[in-house]
């Protein structure tokens, strides 16, 4: 192990000591550290957007010690430590890539992902989870499960033939909830409508090989960028945003889609 990990795990059993460390550290819990956890991983994820190589270090870093945060509280469970996390990764990187550690032969990219979700399927077989759509993560983000979901159904051949068929199922959901809407139906069933017609338009994203959660990421960065053009635009006029009607607003948002357009070079 190296000087650097073998610290950071030092540092994790000083903060949780229970005559001298932290108190926030020390009465943390896996429930809750685990928003934290994903807050890092989401952070890691813009990170890498941004193309910045010291905030990927710096955020790789906060994400690696939500990794021994949580197996120092397994630890001092008697459960499990660090070093059986990392044996436990590494034992399943040489299963799952036999073509790498044991025959060595070459295979694609796209046959090593058939490769890997079979040996995942036998994996959870011996776990116990049997059902095609056992094991996938009820933390996902909806629109990302709802493709996992999906995808999973689909290896056992329950999936519309095409992205055609979603299109036009895509108008049957968008008929049902328009319905809940005209007949003042309870929130309880327009919820249950309007899911269902969030998981088609995943699956629809899915067939197109289009990713939603990304897309829907994209165009709230997007939103967020104009409006805040709105703002500035708004504010060197001396006008109250409150003041604002539909078609002020209007006129903001179009100036500020039309910031965003490159420059024609004539």
């Amino acid at each position: 192990m190296s000087d650097a990990l073998q610290r950071l795990l030092e540092i994790m059993r000083q903060l949780r000591d229970p005559q001298t460390g932290c108190a926030w550290d020390r009465e943390q819990t896996f429930d809750s550290i685990v928003p934290h956890t994903l807050e890092e991983a989401y952070e890691v994820a813009e990170a890498v957007k941004r193309a910045d190589p010291a905030r990927i270090r710096d955020e790789l870093g906060d994400l690696l010690f939500q990794v021994v945060f949580l197996a120092r509280i397994a630890e001092e469970r008697g459960l499990f430590d660090f070093d059986a996390v990392a044996r436990s990764i590494g034992d399943k990187l040489v299963r799952r890539h036999p073509h790498v550690f044991d025959v060595r032969t070459t295979i694609t990219a796209l046959e090593q992902t058939k490769v890997w979700e079979s040996l995942k399927a036998g994996e959870r077989a011996v776990a116990g989870e049997r059902g095609a759509l056992d094991g996938v993560a009820l933390a996902l983000p909806a629109l990302t499960r709802a493709v996992k979901l999906g995808k999973r159904a689909a290896a056992v051949n329950f999936d519309w033939p095409d992205a055609s068929g979603l299109r036009r199922k895509l108008d049957e959901e968008l008929g049902e909830f328009e319905a809940t809407l005209a007949e003042a139906e309870g929130p309880a069933r327009q919820h249950d409508e309007l899911g269902d017609l969030l998981f088609v338009i995943a699956n629809w994203a899915r067939h197109l090989k289009l990713d939603p959660e990304a897309a829907l990421r994209g165009t709230n960065e997007k939103f967020e960028r104009r409006f805040a053009h709105m703002e500035r635009l708004a504010a060197a006029a001396g006008t109250e945003l409150a003041s604002l009607d539909a078609e002020a607003w209007e006129r903001l948002w179009q100036e500020a889609k039309r910031a965003e357009r490159p420059v024609r070079l004539e």
